[in-house]
């Protein structure tokens, strides 16, 4: 991983940063339904992205990986579909607990191999709803150190 960095992502960043939510959600969601997949391309850059703190993981100028962190909870965390499993999650996951003090994550319950990611880095299930933050019929784990 040569010439990579996190940093604060800018407006600018948002199209790179929705190329590869895309293409992560592809890779690792596919429980969820088309029109939910199109409600969540529409609202992540209108109304999530303006009001988190978002980091982006650079590889030169390309976005590879984002992730928010707000009050100790991991908000989000993807990485370019064709880039899982080269330690890019692991990098950015381990900045999060370091430099912005994450300890909780809310994981959806059937992105098994997120699930499972998180466990690796000592996560342990602490709650569980039926319906994710949109009241939407996605259940979710919620995780911590």
């Amino acid at each position: 991983m040569k010439n990579m960095d996190i940093v604060k992502a800018k407006q600018e960043d948002y199209d790179q940063i929705m190329a590869v939510w895309e293409s992560s959600v592809k890779a690792t969601h596919d429980f969820l339904k088309q029109e939910d997949f199109e409600f969540y391309k529409q609202a992540i850059p209108k109304d999530y992205l303006p009001n988190l703190d978002v980091y982006v993981f650079r590889s030169d100028r390309t976005v590879v990986g984002f992730m928010s962190v707000a009050e100790g909870n991991l908000e989000m965390l993807f990485i370019a579909g064709n880039l899982r499993g080269k330690g890019y999650g692991r990098t950015m996951l381990e900045y999060a607990i370091r430099k912005l003090n994450a300890t909780k994550v809310d994981v959806n319950e059937q992105n098994t191999q997120a699930v499972e990611f998180y466990k690796r880095f000592g996560f342990k299930v602490v709650g569980r709803t039926d319906k994710d933050s949109e009241g939407r019929d996605y259940p979710i784990l919620n995780m911590a150190l």
